[in-house]
Formats: structure tokens, C-alpha cells, sequence
């Protein structure tokens, strides 16, 4: 049965293109809302450039008829501007009945279910303005088109029960077929049959139907990292496979996926010259409350905010030998042209060729952030995404929206892309406990 979705504010400077989201349905959008995103129009960020999209896309639309009596769209349905008068509030409780922008939307979704043949849904990202709704008694949803479900992540994972001659015979001639439905670059765990601790471990190659051995780090380790379980393992080899151009690690605080990621880059770029420089880059969004201002150059400013990217590459320099002296820090990498370490602020425009490019703290992007990233990879290029979706500092995005977890099901069959889910803490028991616990 087609329906009326009314679009409230925040839906539309989340994802213009939420116009042509809902099939042959109708869609509203108050007058208030045209008026709210206005203000955000002269914003620099991604809430502006969403805001002046959206913007043109109804400028369009006028010229094809009038808003306020309705204006077919491809997709279907019909979109109209919906007036608010006075009279609206009245169908509110008292309480609701003052002159803000939420009740003003909610007042004309809630007129035009009482006067409308077709079921009225109101579509908010708000979780108050969705309670206010149905209190009301208006039926209200949030905007799922991009959302996935955080306990249905993709894992990156699989175990097969093969028999012991399956075991033997990878370890033997190196690749086992299987007729199991596998994703590309799923990493697998051959468990035998009869014997659960004798495993072994590979990663599907879709176009040869087969399971691989993974690719081992040397003996010595990368930069003195050594992989501690089978998920750091997984993920070693998806890091290092020069065939596998999108890597994402997801998983808690603590289970190495910055460190990991840093090293498997410095060894492919500084020490086998197979990309011209490691480049490691995360959003700047505050734990907490923001200090303000910072003082300084770009770079005094940009320093707290990298910090944990120093602290990661100084540990697998070695900040200090036994006699005591210094050994070389990220600094002399930073000159050397084998490192370099900015915000995410300025790669809009871009085309990042030839490079190892690591973007920490993703779960922090939105989808539209994520796509502008990896659309800037040129020839060459692997991009490494690391993020705990549970640990989001962005206010309007969540586990379920983000462009990490967006990135993980969108790239999950592709032959060019792999991911890993780590679950197990390595930084210390105590780190481990807290992100279980707390």
C-alpha cells in the first residue's frame, strides 16, 4: 500500500538524495524544514554541502511544477511543500503547542494523517521527536536506507569442519577446493573434523574457488610487531596482499588495529618500496568536551589530535635503545617522504596515487565521507579503514550509519576488498576487561 512520508530536517542534510528513497510513495517536507536547512547552508562541512544539495535538487524540481500542489519525481511518487499555519498546533497537546521548529514539523505530519487517505509516516533521525510522534499517536520511523545492522556485521570470517585428509592436503600442495559459498578474501579457519585442534588457516580466493595459505610476516616480525591470534593473522595477510586494494579492521579498543595496520604499511612502502609513502589520516572529532581554540602553526594545532598516530609509530620505531640513546622518530620519516600523517580536512579534491593510505577512527565518517575518501585512491593506492563502530564521537551518525560499517557490507563481495573483525584485546588485560565490561 503506497504511504505519505513527511521528511523532517535532519533526514535531508544526512542524505539529499533521500528524495528519491522512497519508491512510488509521496513524500512532504514542511515549510519549517526548508527554513532550518537554510541556516546551514554557508556551513564548510559535510552538514553544508548536504544542505546546498539538497538546495539545487528542489530549485530543480520547482521548475517542473509548483511545490506546493505537488511535483511528480522518477521515482514515482509526488513531492509537495506542506505551509504551516497556526492552526496546525492545535491538534497538539498543550505542552507541545509553542513555537519550535520540531513541533511545527510534527504539527503539520500530524495534520495531514488526519485529512490524508494514504497511511502518514513521519521519517526523523531524532530519537525524542520519534517518542514525541507516537505519543501523539503519529506513526514515525528513522531513515534506514543507508543503516546496517551492527549486530549483523559482516565478520570477515568463517570456519569449515573438513576432514583430516582436507588438513593435510592444504598444508601439502598449499590451496584446498571448496564448495562451500564463500565471500571474496573471506579468511578461513580449516578445522579438522575429528580433531578440533588441528586447524589450519587460509583466505578464499573466489576467482580459484579455493582456499589459500595466508601471506606470513617474516620471522623477525614487521617493525618488531608480531600477529598474537588468529584474527591479527587474518588480518597480517589482508594488510600485506598487494591484490587486496580496501582493507577494513574493525573491532574494540585495544585489539591492534591501528598498530597493525601502521606496521604492515611502513614495511610495504619504507622498507619494500612497493608504495611511495605510508599516509595516515583520521577525522578530528573531540572525546568529550572541545578545548577551542588551539595556539600555534598548523602543525602545533594538528598535534593533539594525531597524537595517537605518534604514539603508534613511535612504538614500532623504538623510541629508545639500551644504551640510552634515540633511535629515529616519525619525524625523520615525515623527512624522508615515508611517512606523512594529516586530517581528513583537506583530502576532498585530491588524487592519492601509489600510496598506503590508513584512515584511523572511521567509524567516526559518515557513508558520503567514506565514498569521497576512497573515491580519492589513484593507481596503486590501498586504502587500510580502522574504526570500533561502538566508539562513535560524530552526534549524527551511529553504529548502524556509519561509513565504517557502511564500507564493510558495500565492499563485502568484491574481489579487491577484505575485512577482519579482531575480537580479542592484546594492549593489556586491563584494557581488554574495561572495553568488555564497561
Amino acid at each position: 500500500m503506497l504511504k505519505t512520508y513527511v521528511l523532517d530536517t535532519n533526514v535531508l542534510l544526512h542524505d539529499p538524495q533521500a528524495l528519491y528513497r522512497f519508491e512510488e510513495n509521496d513524500l512532504v517536507i514542511p515549510m519549517t524544514v526548508i527554513e532550518e536547512i537554510d541556516r546551514f547552508k554557508k556551513d564548510l562541512n559535510e552538514t553544508g554541502r548536504n544542505a546546498r544539495h539538497f538546495s539545487r535538487l528542489i530549485d530543480q524540481l520547482r521548475t517542473q511544477g509548483d511545490l506546493v500542489e505537488g511535483v511528480q519525481l522518477e521515482t514515482g511518487g509526488c513531492l509537495k511543500v506542506e505551509l504551516y499555519t497556526q492552526d496546525h498546533l492545535k491538534s497538539l497537546p498543550p505542552e507541545l503547542q509553542n513555537d519550535r521548529g520540531d513541533n511545527r514539523i510534527l504539527a503539520v505530519a500530524l495534520a495531514l494523517r488526519n485529512g490524508n487517505n494514504k497511511p502518514v509516516v513521519f521519517v526523523t533521525k531524532d530519537t525524542n521527536l520519534r517518542i514525541k510522534a507516537d505519543v501523539v499517536g503519529l506513526k514515525a520511523e528513522d531513515y534506514a536506507s543507508d543503516k546496517v545492522s551492527i549486530d549483523e556485521l559482516y565478520s570477515g570470517t568463517a570456519d569449515l569442519i573438513v576432514s583430516r585428509e582436507s588438513v593435510d592436503a592444504f598444508y601439502e600442495q598449499g590451496f584446498l577446493d571448496v564448495q562451500d559459498e564463500l565471500r571474496a578474501n573471506q579468511c578461513v579457519t580449516l578445522i579438522d573434523a575429528e580433531n578440533p585442534s588441528h586447524t589450519a588457516l587460509g583466505r578464499y580466493n573466489h576467482g580459484l574457488q579455493r582456499v589459500l595459505p595466508l601471506v606470513r610476516a617474516p620471522k623477525d616480525g614487521l617493525w618488531g610487531i608480531q600477529p598474537r591470534n588468529r584474527e591479527q593473522q587474518f588480518a597480517f595477510d589482508l594488510l600485506l596482499s598487494e591484490d587486496v586494494q580496501l582493507v577494513s579492521l574493525v573491532g574494540l579498543a585495544g585489539t591492534g588495529k591501528t598498530l597493525l595496520a601502521i606496521a604492515a604499511g611502513l614495511f610495504k612502502s619504507a622498507d619494500e618500496g612497493h608504495y611511495s609513502r605510508l599516509l595516515v589520516s583520521r577525522p578530528i572529532f573531540p572525546l568529550g568536551r572541545d578545548l577551542g581554540f588551539l595556539p600555534g602553526d598548523i602543525e602545533e594545532k594538528l598535534s593533539p589530535w594525531m597524537q595517537p598516530i605518534f604514539d603508534n609509530v613511535e612504538l614500532l620505531l623504538g623510541s629508545v635503545e639500551e644504551q640510552g640513546k634515540r633511535k629515529r622518530g616519525y619525524k625523520e620519516l615525515v623527512d624522508l617522504g615515508l611517512l606523512e600523517i594529516e586530517p581528513l580536512t583537506y583530502i576532498r579534491g585530491r588524487s592519492i596515487p601509489k600510496q598506503y593510505m590508513i584512515v584511523d577512527e572511521a567509524q567516526n565518517l559518515t557513508p558520503h565521507e567514506i565514498k569521497t575518501i576512497i573515491t580519492r585512491a589513484g593507481e596503486g593506492t590501498k586504502i587500510v579503514l580502522t574504526g570500533d563502530p561502538y566508539q562513535i564521537d560524530n552526534p549524527y551518525i551511529d553504529s548502524s550509519s556509519n561509513g565504517l560499517s557502511f564500507a564493510v557490507e558495500k565492499f563485502k563481495d568484491q574481489e579487491i576488498a577484505g575485512h577482519v573483525t579482531l575480537t580479542k584485546g592484546e594492549r593489556s588485560c586491563l584494557a581488554e576487561l574495561a572495553a568488555n565490561l564497561l
